[in-house]
């Protein structure tokens, strides 16, 4: 089978009509590979094609991705950090850290996250998937790693174009145009050399979209959505306001100065601190500002048992910084429940900082 790199879907409408009114938004969300803090990943050369291609738009860039983090996070944080900021063209990335986790839970998080998308009806939307070195083998035997067949299922079913950034990369070394170490030193986040070659498939795409295509019609942007692929898939899925939480020791609410995607934490230091809160759904997870020094807890759902979290902490983590996510399940019947938390010691910190409560209805 021959792999493609490329699969044209529906016209960039709104993008054209962003372009024609000279204010064009364009939103990308994904993890570390499109993470934009470092200004040396592939979003900064398609930013600079657009600037230079289309001198008389402004441009503004809404880069939502963070290094870590998956479709499970961005489903709860995409209205905020997306939607909210108005995006005519939303690059979505996911793939990678998505990557080796439970194909029906990647496919609910991800069809959750596309349809809060497509329902805004405010956006056109394009997949990309980048690379892991988990992915080699299948790759250079033309098989189609399983994250990103997963999401090509979603891509068919709801007409969206796609871009394998990938693949486009892996044909470059297989050519000889570009090293295997200048690509990917670490086996998954691309160097300058890496992300240019990353930038310059989009860029192919966006030619062939925006700049060659024949001449399209603009009569009719409406969309209709289709039916759900997955029916559990959590398009149906918010955030319980921190203060609703109720609290038994020595807490605080307050801003959070070292995640810019988080607004507010519940902060404590003390091992033995509780909290507790009702909740309507089918699902929870939770979201953290995780660091080295945090501390571990246990926490009780119902009238079940008390489940302890000792948290694996790999090297390139930080004191703090790490917007980590616990998933607690999805499953449960769709009624109240109540979950209950408690701080224990941990030889590794004392720091506990939760962020966000998200619930699947």
């Amino acid at each position: 089978m021959e792999l493609e790199v490329f699969k044209y879907r529906r016209d960039l409408k709104r993008t054209i009509e962003a372009i024609k009114r000279e204010k064009l938004t364009i939103g990308f969300i994904g993890g570390s590979i499109t993470d934009s803090r470092g200004r040396n990943r592939w979003p900064e050369p398609v930013t600079a094609w657009f600037v230079d291609k289309f001198p008389n738009v402004k441009i503004i860039i809404e880069n939502a991705a963070i290094g870590g983090t998956g479709s499970e996070l961005g489903v709860f944080r995409v209205k905020r950090d997306i939607i909210e900021r108005n995006c005519d063209l939303i690059f979505v990335e996911f793939a990678v850290n998505d990557n080796d986790l439970p194909k029906e839970k990647t496919m609910r998080t991800r069809e959750g996250l596309l349809r809060k998308l497509l329902a805004s009806g405010k956006s056109d939307l394009v997949l990309t998937y980048t690379f892991c070195m988990e992915m080699y083998e299948e790759m250079i035997n033309s098989k189609v790693p399983s994250t990103i067949n997963e999401f090509e299922i979603l891509a068919n079913h709801y007409d969206i174009s796609s871009v394998w950034m990938g693949l486009y990369a892996l044909d470059e070394v297989m050519r000889g145009l570009i090293r295997m170490e200048e690509w990917v030193p670490d086996g998954l986040h691309p160097d300058l050399r890496g992300s240019y070659s990353y930038g310059q498939s989009i860029i192919k795409f966006l030619e062939k979209k925006l700049v060659t295509k024949a001449k399209i019609s603009m009569s009719n942007l409406e969309y209709i959505i289709p039916r759900s692929y997955n029916e559990n898939n959590w398009e149906k899925s918010y955030l319980l306001p921190l203060s609703k939480v109720k609290l038994k020791g020595p807490w605080t609410i307050r801003r959070c100065t070292t995640i810019q995607w988080m607004d507010q934490i519940l902060d404590t230091s003390v091992s033995g601190a509780e909290l507790s809160f009702l909740f309507n759904g089918r699902g929870l997870v939770l979201g953290f500002d995780f660091g080295k020094k945090s501390a571990d807890f246990e926490y009780l759902l119902d009238d079940g048992e008390w489940v302890k979290i000792r948290w694996d902490c790999p090297d390139w983590c930080g004191n703090y910084g790490w917007y980590r996510v616990l998933y607690i399940g999805d499953d449960f019947d769709n009624i109240e429940h109540k979950f209950e938390l408690k701080v224990i010691n941990s030889s590794r910190g004392t720091n506990f900082r939760l962020a966000m409560i998200g619930v699947v209805l």
